[in-house]
C-alpha cells in the first residue's frame, strides 16, 4: 500500500467516523471518555472487592446498604444496636455515672490514696475461682498490613515527632515531611502543595518536641476542612500545660476541637500530668471517628471479640495511676505547676540570650527552649554540659540542643544558667571534641548525605542494645 492509498484509506475512515459521530450532541462526545473511566474504576474496584471479600459477602453487603436507605429503618437498626450496647454495659462493672469528667478544683492530696481504697471496696469480692482462660501480653502489630495501604499518604513538618515515621513504617503509609517556615511552624503553603487525592492525614504540634513552637492550628484547620482530610494535633506535651498557662493568661492561641477541622488530639498524660510512664490518651471529636480504632470480630471460635485499642491487654495500675495523679493535683495543682515552669522557661530563655555565642531557636511558646550557635560547636558544648550532670536533647536541622524544663528545674535554674555559660566559655577557648563525647558522632550523622547509611546505624546499635 503506497502513501496516496493509506492517505486516501485515513480520508474515507474519517469521514465514516464524523458521519457516525455527527448523530451524538457534542457535550454527549465530551462527556463519553470521561463517563468510561468512570465507570471502568468502578468495575475495577467491584472485582477486587470481589477478590478480598467474595461474591456472597458483597451481595449481602449491597443488600443491607440498600436496606438500610429505606426511610426510617436505619434509625429503627441504630435504636435496636443501642438497645444491645446498653444491655452489655449494664452488665459492666464500670459505670459511666461515676466517672469524672472535670479536675476536681483542689486536689486530694494524699488523700487519694484513702480515695483508691474506697473504690477498692466497691469490687466484687474473689470467691476463689478462676475463669479458666488467662490472657498474656498483647501484640501492637499482629499480622501484616495491605500493600493498598501504600496509596495513603499523611504530610506533616519536619518538626512533628518521630512516632508519625514510626506509624508510617508499621501501617505502610506513604509519610511526607516537609520543611517549617522560617519562625519553624508547620510550613501551611508547603502542606498545601502536597496534598492530593491519596491524602489521609495532615499533623499539627502544641508544641513541636525539638523547639517547643505551637503550630498554627487553625490554619491547618482550615485547611484540612477545607480539603476534606483529617487533622491531628499532637498535644502530647502540652496537653497539661497550655489549657492551664491559657488560665493563667499566657497569650495561647486555640489548639482544640474548638479549631475546626480538627478530628483528633493525642495527650500524654505521663509528661505534664505527671502519671505513671505509658499512660496517654486519644480524643476524637466524635463517637463516628473513634469507632474506626475499634475491632470487632464475630466469626472467632472463640466467641465474639471486641477490643478498643492496638494492646489487648493493658496495665490497670497505669490507669489507676494516671487518675490518682490527676485528682490529687486538682485544677489547683496543675495551675501552680504551670505558672512555676513557665516563669522559669523565660528566665532560661533570657539567660541564653544573654550568652552573646549563643541564639534561640524561634519563639518557644511553652517549656522547651532550644538553642544553637554559629560560632562554636553546640554539640561540644552539650557534651561538657553532660560532664556536669545536665543531659539535653541533641537536634539536627539546625544542629542545636534544647532544654526540656520541668519542675525539678525550677529550683536549680540558676546553676544551670552558669554552667551553660561556663561551657561555652571552655569550648570557646578549647574548641575540639571531648574524650568520650558524643559531639564527633552527632556532627557527622548531621553531615552524612546518605540517610539510609544513617538509619542503618541506628538499627544496628539498636540491634546490639535490646
Amino acid at each position: 500500500m503506497d502513501f496516496t492509498s493509506l492517505e486516501s484509506s485515513l480520508i474515507e475512515f474519517r469521514a465514516h467516523a464524523n458521519s457516525f459521530l455527527s448523530q451524538y450532541e457534542p457535550l454527549v462526545l465530551v462527556l463519553a471518555p470521561f463517563l468510561t473511566l468512570f465507570v471502568a474504576r468502578i468495575i475495577r474496584s467491584f472485582v477486587v472487592s470481589l477478590h478480598d471479600k467474595g461474591l456472597k459477602t458483597i451481595l449481602l453487603g449491597f443488600f443491607f446498604t440498600a436496606i438500610k436507605l429505606v426511610p426510617g429503618v436505619k434509625r429503627y437498626i441504630d435504636a435496636e444496636k443501642q438497645k444491645v450496647v446498653d444491655k452489655l454495659q449494664a452488665g459492666s462493672k464500670s459505670k459511666r455515672e461515676g466517672w469524672r469528667t472535670e479536675l476536681p478544683i483542689t486536689g486530694l492530696g494524699i488523700g487519694v490514696i484513702e480515695k483508691l481504697k474506697d473504690e477498692k471496696r466497691n469490687d466484687v469480692v474473689w470467691q476463689g475461682k478462676c475463669s479458666g482462660t488467662v490472657y498474656i501480653g498483647g501484640s501492637e502489630s499482629e499480622g501484616h498490613f495491605s500493600l493498598i495501604n501504600e496509596a495513603c499518604s499523611m504530610i506533616i513538618p519536619e518538626s512533628a515527632h518521630s512516632a508519625y515515621d514510626k506509624a508510617a513504617q508499621y501501617f505502610n503509609i506513604k509519610l511526607w515531611r516537609v520543611p517549617v517556615n522560617k519562625e519553624f511552624q508547620a510550613d501551611v503553603k508547603a502542606i498545601r502543595r502536597r496534598i492530593n487525592r491519596n491524602t489521609i492525614l495532615i499533623v499539627g504540634s502544641a508544641p513541636g518536641f525539638p523547639h517547643g513552637i505551637i503550630d498554627p492550628i487553625e490554619e491547618l484547620g482550615e485547611l484540612a476542612f477545607s480539603s476534606g482530610i483529617c487533622l491531628h494535633v499532637d498535644l502530647c506535651l502540652g496537653g497539661f500545660v497550655l489549657p492551664f498557662a491559657r488560665k493563667l493568661g499566657f497569650p495561647i492561641p486555640p489548639i482544640d476541637f474548638s479549631v475546626k477541622g480538627v478530628t483528633s488530639i493525642s495527650v500524654d498524660v505521663h509528661k505534664y500530668g505527671l502519671a505513671p510512664k505509658g499512660t496517654s490518651v486519644v480524643l476524637y471529636r466524635n463517637h463516628d471517628i473513634r469507632k474506626h480504632q475499634f475491632v470487632a470480630v464475630t466469626e472467632w471460635s472463640g466467641g465474639l471479640y471486641v477490643s478498643p485499642t492496638m494492646a489487648g491487654s493493658r496495665p490497670g495500675s497505669l490507669i489507676a495511676g494516671a487518675w490518682a495523679a490527676m485528682i490529687s493535683l486538682g485544677e489547683e495543682g496543675y495551675l501552680e505547676n504551670t505558672k512555676a515552669i513557665m516563669e522559669v522557661s523565660k528566665k532560661i530563655e533570657k539567660g541564653i540570650k544573654d550568652i552573646p555565642e549563643l541564639h534561640v531557636i524561634g519563639k518557644p511558646d511553652m517549656t522547651i527552649v532550644a538553642f544553637g550557635s554559629n560560632t562554636i560547636d553546640i554539640f561540644e558544648v552539650n557534651d561538657i554540659l553532660s560532664s556536669k550532670g545536665w543531659h539535653l536533647n541533641a537536634l539536627q536541622r539546625p544542629n542545636s540542643i534544647h532544654i526540656c524544663v520541668t519542675l525539678q528545674h525550677v529550683p536549680v535554674i540558676e546553676g544551670f544558667l552558669r554552667d551553660l555559660e561556663e561551657s561555652v566559655q571552655k569550648v570557646k577557648e578549647n574548641p575540639g571534641p571531648l574524650n568520650g563525647g558524643l559531639a564527633p558522632i552527632y556532627g557527622a550523622a548531621g553531615r552524612m548525605p546518605d540517610r539510609g547509611m544513617v538509619s542503618e546505624l541506628l538499627v544496628n546499635y539498636m540491634d546490639g542494645t535490646c
